[in-house]
């Protein structure tokens, strides 16, 4: 079996570290909150972001970046979008071979606009770069961690790496397709946070199916422009790591990001949002970023831009329906 190093120690990279651990691999996940590190290895739990789920007990943790490189030439990437240079940098400058590296960060850089991929190659020297690729689809830790049927894509440049994925987390709860769309998969994941926060909005208002099938379908328009825009392939967006991580971002209280629209629509304010939140809502940082990028791409993205103008610049959700209802007529 394989060793295997996960970054990251929130919901999704344990559980990720449990589907990896259930197939026989060795893990080793590593996390700064010494705290959590401690849980896992004393009680296999992390209460914290995964409730009462019991975690593998082969799994191990650790704070020692050195020795969770060391053990292993496949990273698990499981941080958020705003963490990624940072680690991966002191990563770099500890590594003497090439290593894998698979991530399932859904997010995009600000400024930069980047996506996560793009960030890694950009920190990880070439000569220590074996590859790089994404996991990805409709999948909450809440449920993969218990072992409830979930469909996933393994995306990558790489096709030894992509079968790498697919080899390491299928299971028979875990079934896992390969997509040579590296930037398809990646762009689907993150942008359907943006959605998924305006799916809550509209839910936090009280509007009904109607509201939510209607934005969850223009929704995908807009993703759809602009990743054709940015080199993806459009069918891309009607498998797992489009429509399917779309609908059940939009639809589940599991969603950290429907949950944070659905606040925002009830009346809370952003601020106070965020500081009640233990787990980071990539879809705020991402409507930021692909507000400027769309602008830049010249690219049509009304329900991104309502959204930024609710999130940055503390508009009234209401009347920001009223502009999205009364745009003018057009074919779909």
């Amino acid at each position: 079996m394989t060793n295997i190093t996960v970054f990251g120690t929130g919901s999704f990279g344990s559980a990720l570290a449990n589907v990896l651990a259930e197939n026989g691999h060795h893990v080793l996940m590593w996390g700064k909150n010494q705290a959590t590190i401690d849980e896992i290895n004393s009680n296999h739990t992390n209460i914290s972001y995964l409730k009462e789920a019991q975690l593998n007990s082969s799994i191990k943790a650790t704070t020692d970046l050195d020795q969770a490189i060391k053990h292993s030439d496949t990273f698990i990437i499981a941080l958020p979008t705003k963490a990624i240079r940072d680690v991966m940098g002191r990563v770099n400058t500890k590594l003497n071979s090439k290593k894998s590296f698979i991530h399932v960060t859904k997010g995009i850089e600000n400024e930069s606009f980047k996506r996560v991929s793009e960030m890694i190659e950009d920190t990880i020297a070439p000569e220590f770069n074996g590859g790089i690729g994404i996991l990805s689809g409709p999948s909450h830790a809440e449920e993969v961690v218990i072992k409830q049927p979930t469909t996933v894509a393994a995306a990558s440049n790489n096709s030894e790496l992509r079968q790498l994925i697919q080899d390491l987390f299928m299971t028979d709860y875990l079934r896992v397709y390969t997509n040579d769309d590296l930037v398809g998969v990646e762009l689907g994941g993150a942008l359907k946070n943006i959605i998924a926060i305006a799916s809550g909005v509209v839910s936090g208002m009280g509007y009904g199916d109607n509201a939510k099938a209607a934005l969850i379908t223009r929704g995908l328009a807009e993703i759809t422009r602009l990743g054709v825009k940015l080199g993806a392939d459009p069918l891309t967006f009607q498998g797992l790591g489009g429509i399917g991580d779309l609908i059940v971002t939009c639809t589940s209280t599991h969603s950290r990001n429907f949950s944070l629209g659905y606040k925002l629509g009830k009346g809370e304010q952003l601020d106070d949002i965020l500081k009640d939140m233990n787990m980071v809502a990539e879809g705020v940082y991402t409507t930021q970023s692909v507000y400027h990028l769309a602008k830049h791409q010249g690219v049509e993205m009304p329900i991104t831009e309502a959204l930024y103008r609710v999130l940055f610049e503390k508009q009234p959700v209401e009347k920001e329906l009223k502009i999205l209802m009364g745009r003018n007529k057009k074919a779909e």
